[in-house]
């Protein structure tokens, strides 16, 4: 139990840590992304700027830069014309000019020209990025206006695979993930050796309850067992005599008394035991179906007597692996409870099958069912739900120690036992196993 809760604290440690982590990475990266867009804006008004004040006079175009990888750099002019943007046909006819001029421009790789924007940073009279979808993927254009006596007469475009931003971006994200996981494999660590650490009162508190339950408990069943055996003594003695059977019928109600009570103590040594890991459970080969039938058939003359229909329902052979012992207390509970709660002429249904690498098995009753808010606590020990409530929920007659019991028998198993309500009414509680060779 307490290796359970220390493995949650650990993963709630790690998980909060994890979250924590991504967030932050988060912002570091939408940061450095934002910081390598600034700067690539920047390179690429540096190399129109550049080009501008340096143009080839002989062939009266600016240098370029063939663009073979992301990181080269394209440049273009793209001459400036009012009319350019009213007309669209007027665009088209510009682009073709430019490109019919140099048709093994390097820069066409990037899509260049963009027209329409330049002719808009020309207009504008201003520096305008701006990222376009290129022919091979986004493409960061940098719009540069050229002057001749305070006119614009062209635009230059520089260009810039975006693949360049983004390769710088995931080299830092390649560079975070092995630094995070190591981060969080620290955590687990150092999670790990804090719950134990945390852990330590509660299980030093814990063990003394446990322990005082224990010895409670046996001490107890000693002076149970000799007020029982008065009591046998006095019910036989009173018995025939009228005068005696007022008296008598007091000694009844002493043994039911001393029966329920030695129950309890049963119950709480037992979980005492499981509690400690000192109870002694078995994960053998064992045939489900015959386990079942054995417990159903223990329940058969109380189900006559209280006017209701068991029916039994499997395959066959249901081979799993776990305590047989065990496994058939886990059922027995399981039709008690369903017993105390069906209603004279109900139907308590037990069905058995296979499901995957595990067996299961049904108990299912048509009593009013558990409310919803209880549901969530009908395996907790000692639960009762209100007693006014006209729903079950382990409301008159138990001990509040049965189904918790049941519970941690199955999982000491390797199995699990749930809870749930069926939608036309009722309860029902399902038992899982492993399966068997």
């Amino acid at each position: 139990m307490f290796s359970r809760i220390r493995r949650r604290l650990t993963m709630g440690y790690v998980g909060i840590l994890a979250l924590i982590l991504v967030l932050f990475g988060i912002i570091v990266v939408v940061s450095f992304y934002r910081q390598v867009t600034i700067q690539q804006d920047e390179l690429l008004l540096q190399k129109a700027q550049s080009d501008a004040s340096n143009p080839l006079g002989d062939r009266g175009r600016y240098g370029r830069v063939k663009a073979t990888t992301d990181f080269d750099i394209a440049v273009e002019e793209v001459p400036f014309d009012e009319l350019v943007g009213q007309d669209p046909l007027l665009e088209d006819i510009l682009r073709e000019e430019i490109l019919l001029d140099d048709p093994d421009s390097p820069s066409v790789s990037l899509g260049l020209p963009y027209v329409e924007m330049a002719q808009r940073a020309g207009r504008e009279r201003r520096n305008i990025p701006e990222t376009v979808e290129g022919p091979e993927g986004d493409v960061r254009v940098m719009n540069v206006p050229v002057y001749q006596s305070g006119e614009v007469i062209a635009v230059l475009q520089a260009a810039q695979s975006r693949q360049a931003v983004w390769q710088t971006v995931n080299s830092l994200i390649f560079a975070l993930v092995p630094v995070g996981v190591g981060a969080l494999a620290l955590a687990a660590v150092g999670g790990l050796m804090m719950s134990r650490r945390a852990m330590r009162p509660v299980r030093d508190s814990f063990d003394r309850q446990r322990t005082f339950i224990a010895d409670a408990s046996h001490e107890l069943k000693t002076p149970l067992t000799l007020i029982r055996a008065d009591a046998e003594v006095l019910s036989r003695s009173l018995t025939g005599t009228e005068e005696g059977s007022e008296n008598r019928e007091l000694a009844e109600d002493l043994l039911g008394e001393t029966d329920r009570m030695n129950a309890v103590l049963s119950d709480l040594l037992l979980l005492a035991r499981l509690d400690a890991d000192k109870l002694s459970v078995s994960r053998e080969p064992l045939n489900l179906a015959g386990v079942l039938a054995e417990t159903s058939e223990r329940f058969a003359a109380r189900t006559t007597n209280e006017g209701k229909k068991l029916e039994i329902r499997h395959s066959g052979k249901l081979p799993a692996r776990g305590d047989e012992e065990r496994t058939g207390q886990i059922l027995a509970a399981l039709l008690d409870n369903a017993l105390r709660f069906t209603p004279p002429g109900g139907l308590i249904t037990v069905e058995g099958r296979p499901r995957g690498k595990q067996v299961e098995v049904t108990v299912t009753d048509t009593g009013p069912g558990i409310p919803a808010d209880h549901l969530p606590h009908i395996f907790e020990r000692f639960y009762r739900a209100d007693e006014q409530s006209e729903a079950r929920a382990r409301s008159g007659g138990g001990t509040g120690l049965g189904l918790a019991i049941a519970r941690d028998l199955a999982r000491a198993q390797d199995g699990d036992l749930v809870a749930e309500n069926e939608p036309n009414g009722g309860a029902s509680f399902t038992l899982t196993l492993p399966t068997g060779p």
